[in-house]
């Protein structure tokens, strides 16, 4: 798959997600407020609904009282008009009987005709003086309520309650059509039902989360009112708002692909056209930085480290390329190029000086596959630098995707007879298993731990175990970065013996470090003023390279 469809499917998963987890939290966010706007509609018409039928139960409650307090409690006409009188003051009171102890009724205000049925229980001596109950008549749901009071040997005035009166039709339109409503007296006695019975598996599709259920409780009279609707009805008030959320959502989604596509495609296009062209030209040159013997001064071999040389002249140090070549897949090139122009530059010194080694970086693509042993034997099997002398430095500061295959490529390296290096060893994924695991020669020390040494006691013990885990697995080990005396003096007696840095010489353009190798190859005690030869920008070059 090329590198323009990787970015589009990775766009595309980004914008995906981008859409999917804001509509996620938007659809979370209106569902919520939908059900917490439902919840508090529906506990305020239980509200209306126990506060109606308490000013029911307070009117019949206030008529009563009155009429037994102005003495009007027979069936005689001066107490039926002071019947009439007190209905016509208390709206919710729609008749006014008076019972005998069986609790047949003896007459009626209004009057109406007596079947001679009870219309209440028979009085008891433990029945209280006021009562609430329900009587047989019903209408549409709601049952008939009445208020007794005892006014004497087992005699009652009972106020009738307006069953139309108390019945309101609560709640807002979006819920008015779904909810269920149910007022209770004392605990199991139903006064009013609106919509279908409320049983006990209400609770459950409460806990379920398949319905709202909302419990209020008179406090004046054994009163509840209980109101239930299915949560999905709280849905319609969002659901514009959701569709809302969801286009808007998408237009992000599209607007985030077409951006990020033009701002990942055009510029890696140009950069692409830059890379390919500056490969082409071969502006991507080898500097080699000098790794010397630090006990004996004398030259170990060299550690060479890639510069791209603009036609105009500018040196760019590899922090700044070296990134986008390894993630577009240049480097491959890149590294066989630099290979190849390694041989032309310090092949004849390399051919006379067999004990020098060439350290080659890789990265971790390169032990995906067998194709870096390919190039090396189509590279290097025919030069004049053997496969003995190089290193291949592999970094720890980038995990490899495949230890076991990496594990195999670098042993069949070694077959071949090149040496396999651990760069930046300590600071990046593989820690020290990586020594053990792929078989490494050389361990390279970090130039962030050499920088320690001297004032940081946790950075000299990371360099003594290092040492002394090279030195018991049988390998070599060189210091990066050795900038001071004092760095040198140290690790001279942590048992160090070859180092590279600043304090030696900078990473060298190739004539440069031929003649210094020549000079310190012969023998010299100083280095002689070096010539630039052909190379005219040498001098400047020198001044501009940084330490890879």
């Amino acid at each position: 798959m090329s590198r323009r469809y990787k970015i589009f499917f990775r766009v595309l998963f980004f914008a995906v997600l981008l859409a999917i987890v804001p509509l996620a939290v938007a659809k979370f966010s209106l569902d919520h407020y939908a059900e917490s706007r439902a919840r508090t509609e529906l506990r305020a018409a239980a509200q209306r609904y126990v506060l109606r039928a308490e000013e029911a139960l307070a009117d019949g409650v206030t008529a009563l009282q009155t009429l037994v307090a102005d003495g009007h409690v027979s069936c005689l006409p001066n107490a039926h008009l002071a019947y009439g009188a007190v209905m016509r003051q208390h709206a919710f009171v729609q008749s006014i009987d008076v019972v005998d102890a069986n609790g047949i009724p003896m007459c009626s205000s209004p009057v109406r005709p007596r079947s001679g049925d009870a219309l209440l229980p028979a009085y008891r001596p433990d029945s209280p003086m006021v009562g609430l109950g329900l009587l047989d008549e019903s209408f549409e749901g709601v049952h008939l309520a009445a208020v007794s009071w005892h006014v004497g040997n087992g005699v009652r005035l009972v106020a009738e309650l307006s069953a139309p009166g108390v019945s309101i039709d609560a709640g807002p339109e979006y819920l008015r059509s779904w909810r269920r409503i149910e007022v209770r007296l004392a605990q199991d006695v139903r006064w009013i039902t609106v919509g279908e019975a409320i049983d006990d598996q209400t609770a459950s599709a409460e806990i379920s989360g398949q319905e709202i259920v909302e419990y209020v409780r008179s406090e004046r009279y054994p009163l509840q009112a209980t109101i239930v609707a299915p949560i999905d009805a709280a849905a319609v008030l969002v659901a514009d708002l959701k569709v809302l959320a969801a286009v808007a959502c998408g237009a992000f989604a599209v607007l985030f692909m077409v951006v990020s596509l033009w701002a990942s495609w055009r510029p890696d296009q140009a950069a692409d056209d830059e890379f390919i062209s500056a490969i082409r030209r071969g502006e991507f040159v080898p500097y080699y930085q000098p790794v010397m013997d630090i006990e004996t001064g004398g030259l170990r071999g060299c550690e060479v480290l890639i510069r791209w040389r603009m036609a105009d002249g500018t040196i760019v140090s590899p922090g700044q390329f070296m990134q986008y070549a390894e993630t577009s897949g240049h480097i491959f090139e890149m590294t066989r190029q630099i290979m190849r122009k390694t041989i032309l530059e310090v092949g004849d010194l390399y051919e006379k000086n067999r004990d020098l080694k060439l350290s080659v970086n890789l990265f971790a693509g390169h032990f995906e596959d067998r194709r870096i042993i390919e190039d090396l034997q189509a590279i290097y099997g025919d030069s004049k630098i053997a496969f003995s002398q190089i290193v291949l430095e592999v970094t720890e500061r980038f995990p490899l995707r495949d230890v076991k295959l990496a594990r195999r490529i670098i042993a069949e390296m070694q077959s071949l007879g090149f040496r396999v290096a651990l760069d930046d060893a300590g600071t990046g994924h593989g820690g020290l298993a990586y020594l053990q695991t792929l078989g490494i020669d050389i361990v390279k020390i970090d130039k962030m731990f050499v920088d320690t040494l001297g004032s940081d006691a946790t950075g000299s013990s990371i360099v003594d175990m290092l040492v002394e885990l090279a030195g018991n697995l049988g390998m070599g080990i060189i210091a990066e970065g050795v900038e001071t005396m004092e760095q040198i003096t140290h690790l001279r007696a942590l048992g160090v013996t070859s180092a590279q840095g600043y304090i030696f010489a900078p990473p060298l353009p190739g004539p440069l470090f031929v003649q210094l190798a020549e000079a310190l190859t012969a023998g010299e005690e100083s280095t002689p003023e070096l010539e630039m030869a052909d190379d005219a920008a040498a001098e400047e070059e020198l001044s501009v390279a940084v330490n890879g």
